[in-house]
């Protein structure tokens, strides 16, 4: 009997273009997409005139060590169970890379230990954005989301100290706090900012977090979207 699999696919994170083809295919085979938005997943599956199936995974929900039960997740189960084959995607991205995902795959592997996790590689924010800043990026530390308050300073201080190339995602609401926090930290580091990657006002801006921090600030209208922060 065939093992059973499921798939951790990667979709674009702007440019639908941005896909491959093998993971158009195998978004076209597997009997069920689980993803955070199924308005966002569908209009990439109309384009490529995919008809699978969509269901929302609780991804709010889905917490590190949170084992509260939750009939969403038990209905992920019991369909691997019955031998479907199931694909996650995220609303854009590589799932389960500072994404909720993460803990729906760990379930799987509790429960279902028998199951086949396979990759189907795309598109991620921070390798794109570490692609095009043209630092050396051998090594590098990758923070996902800063929490919103606790922890938030130490880990600025973390960076100030680190002699590695150091990358975070951010929100529009946050980024000038934390261009004001890089500022008081780590003066004399580079900043790049990536924003809205491979989207129509796609921005780079580099140089130190004074001089980040006053462009974005003289432009409020750039604030907005999504953001790459690399310190080096």
């Amino acid at each position: 009997m065939d093992k059973k699999k499921f798939y951790v696919v990667g979709t674009p994170i702007g440019n639908m273009e941005d896909i491959t083809y093998r993971a158009v295919r195998v978004l076209g085979e597997v009997d069920l997409v689980l993803c955070e938005d199924t308005r966002v997943t569908k209009n990439l599956l109309n384009k490529y005139n995919i008809k699978t199936a969509t269901f929302s995974y609780p991804s709010d929900n889905l917490k590190p060590g949170v084992n509260k039960a939750n009939p969403k997740i038990e209905y992920i189960l019991k369909q691997i169970e019955e031998r479907k084959t199931l694909a996650l995607v995220s609303d854009a991205g590589t799932p389960t890379i500072s994404d909720p995902g993460s803990v729906l795959v760990g379930k799987i592997k509790e429960v279902h230990p028998e199951v086949e996790i396979i990759a189907i590689p795309g598109p991620s924010a921070v390798i794109s954005a570490l692609s095009i800043s043209g630092l050396n990026v051998a090594e590098f530390t990758f923070l996902g989301f800063l929490p919103h308050k606790k922890g938030r300073e130490t880990l600025f201080k973390e960076i100030a100290i680190s002699e590695r190339v150091m990358a975070f995602y951010e929100s529009p609401h946050r980024i000038l706090k934390a261009l004001e926090s890089l500022q008081k930290f780590c003066p004399n580091k580079k900043v790049t900012v990536a924003r809205e990657l491979t989207k129509i006002f796609e921005q780079i801006v580099s140089g130190t977090p004074a001089e980040v921090l006053e462009y974005f600030t003289k432009n409020p209208d750039k604030v907005r979207g999504e953001f790459v922060v690399i310190v080096s």
